[in-house]
C-alpha cells in the first residue's frame, strides 16, 4: 500500500486554510505535515485546530515559521510544498520554489478550478492586481449599487484569521459592536468597517464553504471583496478587476496579479485623477495583451477630509492604513494626499519616536516614509500605536486609514480622517457594466 504523499503548505493566514480545506482536508492519500506562516507577525507557532482540520487530524496541524522551510522539508520528508499566499514577487515566488525543490520536493500552486466554490446566489468578484490600488473603495461602490438596485447584499471578505481560529470558521459583522465582540485586529477593522457604515452585511472566516452557505441564505448577491492581489474563493459571475494608474510598472510584477488580471472580466484603472496621462495609456495598451476580452472602466479615487481647516497652517502626523503600507509597498498614502492638499505647514516625521511593533516595522519595511502604517494585529500593537502618536510633536493626527482610529486609540491630539471614495472618470461606467452584463443576466 502507498504511503500517504506528505505535504507542506506555505501561507499567511488566509490562502493557505482555504487551500487545506478545498484540495487536502478530505483526501486519505495525503498528509499535511504543517503550515508556515509569514507577512504578518505572530502568526506561527500557532496550530490549525482539529474542529478544522477535520477527522484525519485528530491533533490538528502545526504552524511554523516559514524560515524553517528547508528543515521541515528535510524532517518530515515532505513530497510537495504548495505555495498558497499573495501579493509577493514573481522572483520571490520562485525563490521558494527553488528552495524547495533543492531539498528534493515538488512545488505546486493550487488554481481557481480547484479552489473557487460555487454559490446559489450571483456573485460579483473585486480583486486587485496589488495591495493598494483601491480596491475596496470599488468593493464598496459595487455593493451600493446592487442595493440600489434592490438586491439584498452579503459581502464575503477574503479572510483575516489572526486570533483564535476555531471561534472565526464563520463570522457575521452587522454593526461596529460585532467588531468589538470580535476583538478583531486593526487591519479587519480597515476592510469591515466601512461596509458596515454603508449598511452591508460581512462575512469572512476560516471555512469557506460554511461562510458561503451562510451569506447566501440571506442575499440575492454576494460581492466578494478580496485581499491583497488573490483571486477570488467564490467563483464570479462577473470579475472585476482594479488596477493602479499610479503603479503602471507593476501591472504583471507580482503574484498571483498577473493571473488575476488575465482572469479579469472588467478592469477598472483607478486613480487616473493623479496618475500621469501617459501612465493611464501605458495601462490601456498593456491590459489589450494581458486581458483582451475585458471591458476597461476609467476611475478616480477621490479623498475628503472632515475637517480640512482643522489642518490647515498645522503640525500634523499621518496615519496609512496598514498593510498599503508595508507590504503593499507605498511609502504614503491618502492622508499624507490629504494633508499636502488641506496646506498643513508640516506632516512630521514620525519614526524617531516609534515605539515596539512600530520600531519594527520601520526596521523591516524601510521604504515607507513619513508616515504612522496602522497597526494592530494585537493589543499590544495597539498600544504602541497609542504611545507612538502620543509622542509625535504634532498638533493633529490625519487619519488616512478607513477607521474611527480615535475610538480605538484614544491620545493627546484630534484626529482628523481623510476618506477615499469612488468616482467613475469616463465611459464605460461601473454602474452601466453591471445593468448590462450582471442585474439584467441574474434577473434572468
Amino acid at each position: 500500500m502507498r504511503a500517504k504523499r506528505r505535504v507542506l503548505i506555505l501561507g499567511a493566514a488566509g490562502r493557505d486554510f482555504h487551500v487545506f480545506n478545498t484540495c487536502y482536508r478530505d483526501d486519505p492519500q495525503v498528509e499535511v505535515v504543517a503550515f508556515t506562516a509569514t507577512q504578518i507577525p505572530g502568526i506561527a507557532q500557532r496550530r490549525y485546530p482539529s474542529v478544522l482540520a477535520g477527522a484525519h487530524y485528530p491533533d490538528g496541524i502545526a504552524i511554523e515559521p516559514e524560515a524553517a522551510l528547508e528543515r521541515l522539508c528535510r524532517d518530515a520528508g515532505i513530497d510537495e510544498v504548495v505555495f498558497a499566499y499573495s501579493d509577493i514577487t514573481h522572483d520571490a515566488v520562485m525563490h521558494l520554489a527553488s528552495r524547495a525543490l533543492a531539498v528534493g520536493a515538488d512545488f505546486k500552486l493550487c488554481g481557481p478550478r480547484a479552489t473557487m466554490l460555487g454559490a446559489r446566489v450571483p456573485v460579483l468578484g473585486v480583486s486587485a492586481v496589488r495591495t493598494g490600488c483601491g480596491k475596496s473603495q470599488v468593493a464598496r461602490h459595487v455593493a451600493q449599487l446592487c442595493a440600489a438596485h434592490a438586491r439584498r447584499v452579503a459581502v464575503v471578505r477574503h479572510p483575516m484569521p489572526y486570533g483564535e481560529l476555531a471561534a472565526a470558521r464563520i463570522q457575521r459583522f452587522a454593526r461596529r459592536a460585532d467588531l468589538d465582540a470580535a476583538q478583531v485586529t486593526i487591519e479587519e477593522r480597515e476592510e469591515f468597517e466601512p461596509h458596515l457604515a454603508a449598511g452591508q452585511v460581512v462575512y469572512a472566516g476560516v471555512d469557506y464553504q460554511a461562510v458561503t452557505c451562510a451569506a447566501e441564505s440571506e442575499a440575492d448577491v454576494i460581492v466578494w471583496d478580496g485581499g491583497n492581489n488573490d483571486f477570488p474563493f467564490l467563483r464570479p459571475d462577473l470579475h472585476i478587476v482594479v488596477v493602479d494608474a499610479l503603479r503602471p510598472e507593476q501591472l504583471a510584477s507580482h503574484h498571483p496579479g498577473e493571473a488575476v488580471v488575465r482572469m479579469a472580466d472588467v478592469c477598472v484603472i483607478n486613480k487616473v485623477d493623479s496618475a500621469r496621462p501617459d501612465a493611464v495609456a501605458t495601462l490601456r495598451e498593456r491590459l489589450a495583451e494581458l486581458a483582451p476580452r475585458a471591458t476597461i472602466v476609467l476611475a478616480a479615487s477621490p479623498v475628503t477630509l472632515d475637517d480640512a481647516l482643522a489642518i490647515k497652517d498645522r503640525r500634523v502626523v499621518v496615519v496609512e492604513d496598514g498593510p498599503t503600507s508595508t507590504h503593499g509597498g507605498m511609502a504614503y498614502g491618502a492622508g499624507t494626499l490629504a494633508a499636502r492638499a488641506a496646506g498643513a505647514r508640516e506632516i512630521v516625521d514620525p519614526r524617531p519616536y516609534a515605539v515596539g511593533t512600530l520600531r519594527h516595522a520601520y526596521r523591516d519595511y524601510p521604504h515607507l516614509g513619513a508616515i504612522v502604517p496602522a497597526l494592530g494585529y494585537d493589543r499590544a500593537a495597539v498600544s504602541d500605536l497609542a504611545a507612538t502618536l502620543a509622542r509625535v510633536p504634532a498638533e493633529v493626527v490625519v487619519v488616512g486609514t478607513p477607521i474611527d482610529l480615535a475610538a480605538l486609540v484614544g491620545g493627546n491630539k484630534p484626529c482628523v480622517r481623510a476618506r477615499y471614495g469612488y468616482a467613475d472618470a469616463g465611459t464605460p461606467t461601473l454602474a452601466a457594466i453591471l445593468e448590462r452584463r450582471f442585474f439584467a443576466r441574474a434577473a434572468g
